[in-house]
């Protein structure tokens, strides 16, 4: 028999296989804060670590387990390949707590130079001076520097599967060598690449997602995960030292319930996604526009993205084009609102509906002027989101009028 890549859409299906309380073909929504015993002395045990849900079926309280989340959990790592997965209350709920799971006052972490804003200033400024723990920011593709970057309290490599917003992909599997030559652990945020890229089996630890975006999909819930060993996931709900125990980003159980009734269609729509921008990509490409996107044979990333990527998802639903100022990318966004009703200005992503950002006064905004032009933010640089309502030329005729008006192309 011929072996084959496993297709997270398969190993998903396996875990959403279950039956809700009372033979409903959805699971339950448990909205219990707190889970009673039958017999005094397993409360005790449950304390101790000796009964939970795979112990026994035993929950002790909303912000330890709970049945909704847990099952929500299992579908997360049927998705990303891992043992285990527990979700939070949002994405930088499951980065926070996944980083200091690992790390302790004094470490270190080196971390990709383009990030997400609000990572950046969790790494930048709140770890050294509420934690005492410090990153160096690094060019994830010079592999030498990443490699010079790690000292003795080097803990963790931090990266994006696709970096936000400049859509570099990251060669999970080098970066994975580095950190285990130097003893580290690989946290991968996949929240841009969900199905396209599965880097557990490229050699990364632990997976992070602002569930927020692709895997919800509808823009009406904060959510996050974090996807790894059983060990990794049973240290974060130690009642002593877990960071999600302790620091309790929990999870609401009627958001677990949303989140896992649109998970069968991510599939479908991340094939859209990247249909649709792929297109949009290729139009402007051709008309000499400054566009990136790692589905374009020219992207600096292209072959990488198609060695570790998944088939059929493409490469996402996010381009940028850099128009060359601020003021000119304020414009086009504008106009694509405003005038020509292609999408909404908003920050965030994964919407069905297309959301326009000038990134580097945006969703980067917390980074300084000098981390903005070393990651290769430029002002001008306008993320578009690309949703998939309306019709493929109905919204390609909106672009283009509104590239028009702005005389970013001739009329």
């Amino acid at each position: 028999m011929t072996s084959r890549r496993i297709n997270p859409i398969e190993a998903l299906a396996n875990a959403r296989h279950e039956f809700g309380e009372h033979g409903g073909v959805n699971m339950s929504i448990e909205a219990s804060t707190t889970f009673t015993v039958m017999e005094a002395n397993t409360m005790p045990a449950v304390f101790q670590g000796e009964h939970g849900p795979d112990q026994g079926g035993c929950y002790l309280y909303g912000r330890h387990f709970n049945p909704t989340v847990y099952a929500l959990g299992k579908q997360l790592a049927a998705l990303e390949g891992s043992e285990s997965a527990y979700c939070t209350a949002s994405g930088l709920g499951a980065i926070s707590s996944a980083v200091l799971q690992m790390c302790n006052s004094g470490d270190h972490i080196v971390s990709s130079d383009t990030i997400y804003g609000g990572t950046f200033a969790l790494f930048h400024d709140y770890f050294p001076a509420k934690m005492g723990i410090h990153t160096t920011f690094v060019d994830m593709s010079d592999l030498d520097a990443v490699d010079r970057a790690f000292g003795p309290q080097t803990r963790v490599l931090y990266i994006e599967t696709m970096s936000n917003p400049t859509l570099r992909v990251a060669d999970i599997p080098a970066l994975a060598e580095i950190a285990n030559k130097h003893g580290a652990q690989l946290i991968v945020d996949n929240t841009f690449c969900p199905l396209m890229v599965s880097p557990l089996s490229l050699g990364a630890d632990v997976v992070v997602h602002s569930l927020t975006k692709y895997i919800n999909g509808a823009s009406d819930s904060i959510a996050g995960a974090i996807c790894g060993s059983e060990e990794f996931i049973g240290s974060l709900m130690d009642l002593h030292l877990g960071s999600l125990m302790l620091l309790g980003p929990t999870m609401d159980p009627r958001i677990a319930s949303n989140i896992s009734m649109r998970i069968p269609h991510l599939g479908l729509r991340m094939i859209e996604h990247s249909r649709r921008a792929l297109y949009f990509s290729q139009k402007l490409e051709s008309m000499g526009l400054d566009v990136s996107y790692p589905g374009l044979e020219s992207h600096r990333d292209h072959g990488l993205l198609k060695r570790i990527g998944n088939e059929p998802y493409g490469a996402g639903g996010i381009f940028t084009i850099d128009v060359g100022s601020a003021e000119l990318g304020n414009k086009l966004i504008d106009t694509l609102q405003n005038k020509c009703n292609f999408g909404f200005m908003a920050v965030s992503l994964g919407f069905f509906d297309t959301l326009l950002s000038c990134s580097a006064s945006s969703t980067s905004s917390e980074m300084s002027d000098e981390d903005l032009e070393k990651a290769g933010i430029n002002p001008g640089l306008v993320r578009i989101a690309l949703g998939y309502t309306g019709t493929l030329e109905q919204r390609w005729e909106q672009m283009e009028r509104a590239l028009a008006l702005t005389g970013i192309i001739g009329s």
